[in-house]
């Protein structure tokens, strides 16, 4: 198994898988001479308490939906890509001398600067790095810069457990934030050296964000804010299940919070609409705080930089709307993307509507690395 080189990595024949706490998403692509051909795309429904907090705790049960994805989708496959969720990894960028061969480079990445740069030991994870580029540094030195990446073992161990009850073996194993940069590729070739690009992942149990750099991540964090909230905070609102929450969530557009131009009491404007829009508005400036606070940590340490753009992606990226009002609070440019349109892919309008297909982001990428 390939643990983590996944960003520029080679593709391969098979599937990709993605796990979260809703749902097991199967895709497989198939490498035309023009593009990509999108041969299946499969969704099936996760039981709760299944994956919790970015974690497989129910292996058997995962399994078991996997296998299930699997027959659904008219698979036959023994090798797959499947990715963890951001917050279980660690990445680091570090600089190494560049006259060392592939061979002295590993062993001072594993054994020496891994050491220096991880706030846990060596021993406890498993480690993979990437070779990102060539530069000079302030001292007119040669050196080669390294995107390094670990997993707990404990993690890893039961990926590849779950995964072989359900009689696959783990090719790849991928990070959410890799496999959507893969995805949004072509999107992020348009930003320049000196533009970071904010990627915000809304998922069902939080929002991973993550700063990119000439399609490198330099920074991830996640923020306990995510769909399964946005649908509690709604329902508690209008006195709904939460079930038809979701739906009800996946129909609304986020109201303006500017009127010619100038910033209005949004709380205040919409009470005429409902009781529950006003809440989720409250609980959507929160999310808008956590990004500024991660922007402006961010460029802090990187002053030459600045955030050229906002992409919206995850199951809750596609909100309606969600992309001026955030552009509203940050005074950034914030757009919504489309997974299936950045790959030009054909697929049933019908069953993904536009505003769910901002959650096809990482299986898609996930299939990529597999497409043959």
């Amino acid at each position: 198994m390939k643990l983590f080189n996944s960003l520029f990595g080679k593709l391969h024949q098979g599937v990709g898988i993605e796990l979260s706490p809703q749902r097991v998403n199967l895709v497989q692509l198939r490498k035309l001479r023009q593009g990509l051909k999108l041969e299946t795309l499969t969704s099936v429904s996760l039981p709760e308490g299944v994956f919790v907090n970015g974690q497989i705790v129910d292996s058997p049960t995962m399994a078991q939906c996997i296998q299930q994805a699997l027959v659904e989708g008219n698979i036959k496959a023994s090798r797959v890509a499947t990715a963890i969720p951001g917050r279980e990894s660690i990445i680091r960028i570090i600089s190494v001398p560049a006259e060392l061969d592939d061979k002295e480079l590993r062993h001072m990445v594993l054994n020496h600067e891994a050491g220096l740069h991880l706030p846990l030991p060596c021993e406890d994870a498993d480690l993979d790095y990437q070779k990102l580029g060539y530069f000079i540094d302030d001292d007119g030195i040669e050196k080669i810069q390294i995107l390094l990446v670990a997993i707990r073992k404990e993690i890893t161990e039961t990926y590849i457990k779950t995964f072989e009850l359900a009689g696959l073996q783990i090719d790849v194993l991928d990070i959410n934030s890799f496999a959507l940069i893969r995805t949004l590729r072509e999107p992020l070739r348009q930003f320049g050296s000196q533009e970071a690009v904010v990627l915000v992942d809304i998922e069902f149990d939080c929002t991973e964000i993550a700063i990119i750099v000439n399609g490198i991540p330099h920074f991830l964090r996640t923020v306990p804010i995510g769909i399964d909230l946005m649908q509690t905070v709604l329902s508690e609102a209008m006195g709904l299940p939460v079930s038809q929450a979701l739906e009800l969530l996946y129909e609304m557009s986020i109201p303006s919070t500017h009127i010619n131009g100038e910033k209005t009491d949004a709380h205040d404007d919409i009470i005429e609409i409902n009781s529950g829009m006003v809440a989720l508005m409250r609980l959507l400036e929160e999310l808008a705080d956590e990004l500024r606070r991660s922007i402006d940590f961010y460029l802090n340490q990187n002053e030459s930089l600045e955030v050229a753009q906002i992409m919206l992606a995850g199951p809750g990226g596609g909100l309606g709307q969600l992309d001026d009002f955030l552009t509203q609070q940050l005074n950034l440019p914030t757009s919504q993307i489309d997974p299936v349109a950045a790959l030009s892919l054909q697929i049933d309008e019908e069953k993904y509507p536009t505003v769910e297909r901002s959650g096809l982001g990482i299986v898609l990428g996930l299939g990529m690395r597999e497409a043959d």
